[in-house]
């Protein structure tokens, strides 16, 4: 059932769609000041969604493997896109014109689409998720330590902004959905009514395990008096208020693993080469300008603080002042730029531009007025893009942030001066440094990452590829130390793991094996009578083993492989010039015919279950192979990776190449796709 304008929202916990039985709080259209819907969290029992979460939506979870867990999330992305015109038309009651709205929603699917195949690409087809390299305890290889990651055995509590009403929960629900933990959603009242209409969506796909997603629309109760040690919070918001959650006596005497993102006063440096009339120039502008207007500048990565080179800050001020001037503010199906998110967030947007100019004056808009189109300005929360000129000396342009379309321009007079204005933000999510000039984006970036999360260097050469400086990528972290909140979101498969527990592993190599689900050095080898070449997917296991060889290295053949392939490296041509090598002392066999050595050893050649070699990792020769040497290699297959969508998998060989003492001269692992054994039927 859909929600109904005025209506009270509903949430979904514990498996059932709950009403509220009071009246709730009204929320209003950003544009019209029209009643949406009303919110209210009454009557809901916090600790038995949780409860639930745990029960249910873990369990139903960890029975996936990350790629099956993947294949929901792209199914999603997909059902969501279907619904993408829908969730325009309610996005646009929250203010936003239509390329806000794409910039949420869209920005939001893509986040699901890009983790599931970045899942698809970086992480085992299993539940467990081994954390680097084997390493050994001992001398003779019988104790060893390994590095796994499991799901943490609780809930991921959400408590999202309003800003992103889409993007925010779908940002957070993705790397713990992998990860193969729940999510409980609380999105920011303004704006809630589109979260929970995503919701619906999502819920009425049936295409998440149940339990694997609640939501609360309104306040959450008593839910952190219920965190235990195995929950986790991730909280986009204020400062003051993420330091009162990450206060609470729950999570700090449980440990509670709490994500913040918070305040941010990102800024935005034009290099000193960046002169009038370059492409770097009117780069900086066109940034700074659209990241004031793009979701009427509510987005917590927005430009607030604009670094100018002193000389230039007058023809900054004119050309953005030009650009600013074509932006018409009003009703979202027609404007340029639409309201900020409610009436009071105008307000607070004005109190913190007053305070801005304190140490400044603004030289385009004006806060208290502002030309409406399509709209009415007295009951839509509309204001005037705001660009200021401030004094960077002065406290206020790196202590507050008006939540608008506000920029602050602060000149600067050298690039030392540059970096310890950025750093004064005491901790921000994005910078951004516009220039050509690779020396000087060199110092400014290591001057101000301690303080950043996330630094943009554009220029010329990839401006047509950016995707500017306010936009967070999945691949990427996004968070910031300090006043940003210390947070990481996304980050790719970091997002992932902080949803996971790492704990080390000591024991036997087949007691790691048997854990892990990959063949590790020393664990027993099975050699069959048939070739490992030979068998389908489906009858590989770790262990499987072929020993093949002989094979004897000649001086003919080094020579033959150096005129063939033009390698002569004076190492295994020049007699002398080996012999004064302190590694060889004499001629020696070319590491690459060893390898193709190996493969001629191994490899099968008739037609069967293996498709294709697609890449050999880690190689690493150890040992130089003489003239006279004798090769024999070991494979055995080491991991199983089977595509759910297709009629074949990836197989891990670990390939040993061993001279007649027994001594390894080369160890790498091979990586082949072989065929379903029913997709051969």
């Amino acid at each position: 059932m859909t929600q109904t304008r005025g209506a009270l929202l509903r949430s979904y916990v514990s498996g059932n769609w709950h009403t509220p039985p009071g009246e709730g709080r009204p929320l209003h259209d950003a544009v019209t000041g029209d009643e949406v819907a009303r919110i209210s969290s009454e009557g809901i029992d916090f600790g038995a969604a949780l409860t639930y979460g745990r029960t249910v939506g873990g369990p139903a979870l960890r029975e996936l493997t990350f790629h099956q867990r993947a294949a929901l999330l792209k199914a999603l992305g997909g059902h969501l896109r279907e619904h993408r015109d829908e969730l325009y038309a309610v996005s646009a009651q929250t203010g936003a014109i239509l390329g806000d709205s794409k910039f949420d929603v869209d920005g939001g699917i893509g986040v699901l689409l890009a983790y599931a195949s970045l899942a698809k690409r970086e992480l085992p087809n299993d539940t467990v998720y081994v954390d680097g390299a084997v390493t050994p305890l001992g001398r003779a290889g019988t104790f060893l330590g390994q590095h796994v990651c499991s799901p943490l055995h609780g809930v991921a509590v959400q408590v999202n902004a309003f800003n992103f009403p889409v993007w925010g929960p779908l940002e957070k629900l993705a790397p713990a959905f992998l990860a193969g933990v729940p999510s409980l959603i609380k999105p920011a009242s303004p704006t809630a009514f589109l979260t929970a209409r995503l919701v619906e969506l999502i819920v009425g796909s049936g295409l998440l395990p149940e339990g694997s997603l609640q939501f609360v629309a309104g306040g959450l109760g008593d839910t952190f008096d219920h965190l235990t040690g195995q929950d986790l919070v991730s909280f986009t918001g204020s400062a003051a208020t993420a330091q009162t959650l990450r206060a609470h006596p729950a999570i700090v005497r449980n440990a509670v693993r709490f994500s913040a993102e918070a305040d941010s006063l990102n800024f935005s440096a034009l290099g000193p080469d960046a002169t009038p009339g370059t492409e770097e120039f009117d780069l900086f502008v066109k940034g700074l300008t659209t990241e004031m207007t793009v979701k009427a500048g509510q987005k917590c990565t927005a430009i607030r603080r604009a670094f100018v080179p002193e000389q230039h800050v007058d023809a900054v001020v004119e050309a953005a002042s030009a650009r600013l001037a074509k932006v018409t503010v009003g009703d979202p199906a027609t404007a340029g730029m639409g309201a900020l998110a409610s009436l009071e967030q105008r307000e607070e947007v004005r109190r913190s531009v007053k305070a801005l100019t304190d140490a400044g004056r603004i030289v385009f808009g004006d806060p208290d007025s502002v030309e409406v189109t399509g709209a009415d300005a007295d009951r839509g929360a509309f204001v005037s893009p705001l660009l200021l000129v401030g004094d960077p000396e002065r406290a206020e342009p790196h202590e507050v942030e008006a939540f608008g379309p506000v920029s602050t321009i602060l000149p600067y007079t050298s690039t030392a001066q540059l970096i310890d204005y950025a750093a004064r933000g005491q901790g921000s999510l994005a910078g951004s440094v516009v220039t050509g000039d690779t020396a000087f984006a060199r110092e400014v970036v290591l001057g101000v990452a301690p303080w950043h999360g996330r630094i943009l260097v554009l220029n010329a050469k990839d401006a047509k590829e950016s995707t500017g400086h306010g936009s967070p990528m999945p691949q990427l972290v996004h968070g910031g130390p300090g006043r940003a909140g210390g947070g990481e979101e996304m980050g790719g498969i970091r997002g992932v793991l902080h949803h996971m527990q790492r704990t080390a592993i000591q024991g036997d190599p087949d007691t790691l094996s048997a854990i892990t689900g990959r063949w590790v050095t020393g664990s027993e080898r099975h050699e069959t009578d048939v070739h490992p070449f030979r068998k389908h997917l489906e009858e590989l296991r770790p262990g499987d083993t072929l020993v093949a060889g002989p094979r004897v290295v000649t001086q003919e053949d080094v020579e033959h492989f150096a005129e063939f392939t033009g390698d002569t490296f004076y190492a295994h041509m020049d007699a002398e010039a080996a012999a004064a090598n302190p590694l060889f002392g004499e001629r020696v066999a070319h590491g690459y015919l060893i390898v193709s050595f190996a493969a001629g050893l191994f490899v099968d050649p008739a037609p069967g279950p293996v498709l294709a070699n697609f890449g050999v990792d880690d190689l690493r020769f150890l040992t130089p192979v003489k003239f006279g040497d004798e090769l024999t290699v070991t494979l055995t297959c080491k991991q199983l990776t089977p595509r759910e969508s297709a009629g074949y998998g990836e197989v891990r060989w670990d390939a040993d190449v061993t001279r007649q003492d027994g001594e390894s001269v080369a160890r790498y692992d091979v990586l082949t796709l072989v065929a379903k054994k029913e997709s051969a039927q």
